[in-house]
């Protein structure tokens, strides 16, 4: 008979759902073992066990077992850590919260441990717990979670000729190639706009400053809405579809339920 090796981690729920009368299914990161996906029975009866651990980007201590890796795992305990009350409070956060732990299932794997985004998220969510939202918060994390996970496009040169950025060229995203070109390289389609070297090197440097440091990087509107232009397009490319969370994020803006950030 093949034994459940028992485990015990820091997690992120990323996803939850109710199955039958009175267990959950998750979806969590975890700081040692990456993306697990998980049944804990009993969950929606039990508040000693699970309290509110189970709620979408929650972090709390979480034991399992399971028979492999890629099994489903048991979980029989959930000890929270912090249920980010303040982010929760706010439709606008809250939501974006929801972005930043889809984006993140979205682009790990299970089983396949990456302690850096495991602390990108925690530290993003706990800025957003701990102060006002920050103009451009969501590309710094899209640039930086990119990067952890193997997909970071390139930014401080073009991706043709390799000339590092300059003032004289002008520079657009080729979703394709990953990267910027430049106007010397090749002609650009009058629809796709191009990127000022403000907005480049922001990110760049967002992509390396620490998260606790970023409300003092000061992005103007345009530069807002080019990263978030290239970004959006960028990732939607890559994974195939636009996330549902950034669908819901644009008609909450649309109705006017949130501010009037650009996502």
């Amino acid at each position: 008979m093949t034994t459940r090796a028992i485990h015990k981690t820091r997690a992120v729920v990323l996803h939850a759902l109710d199955y039958g009368e009175s267990d959950r299914i998750a979806t969590f990161y975890t700081l040692e073992f990456g993306k697990v996906k998980g049944i804990a029975k009993g969950a929606r009866r039990s508040r000693r066990r699970f309290a509110n651990a189970l709620e979408p980007f929650s972090c709390a201590d979480i034991r399992f077992s399971r028979k492999g890796a890629d099994s489903l795992a048991f979980v029989d305990q959930c000890d929270m850590i912090d249920h980010f009350s303040t982010i929760r409070a706010d439709l606008e956060k809250s939501t974006i919260a929801s972005y930043l732990v889809e984006l993140t299932g979205a682009f790990t794997v299970e089983g396949k441990k990456n302690e850096p985004i495991f602390l990108l998220l925690i530290d993003f969510l706990s800025v957003m717990d701990n102060g006002p939202f920050i103009p451009g918060l969501l590309s710094f994390f899209e640039i930086r979670l990119l990067h952890l996970a193997g997909y970071e496009p390139v930014l401080d040169r073009c991706a043709l000729c390799n000339r590092p950025l300059e003032g004289e060229s002008s520079y657009r995203f080729s979703n394709s190639r990953g990267g910027l070109k430049c106007s010397r390289c090749e002609s650009f389609h009058p629809s796709t706009p191009s990127l000022s070297l403000g907005t480049l090197r922001s990110l760049i440097h967002a992509k390396d400053m620490p998260v606790d440091r970023l409300s003092r990087l000061i992005l103007s509107r345009q530069a807002i809405q080019e990263s978030r232009h290239l970004l959006v397009h960028f990732i939607q490319h890559l994974l195939g579809r636009e996330l549902k969370s950034l669908q819901v994020l644009k008609q909450l803006r649309q109705i006017g339920a949130i501010g009037g950030n650009t996502y």
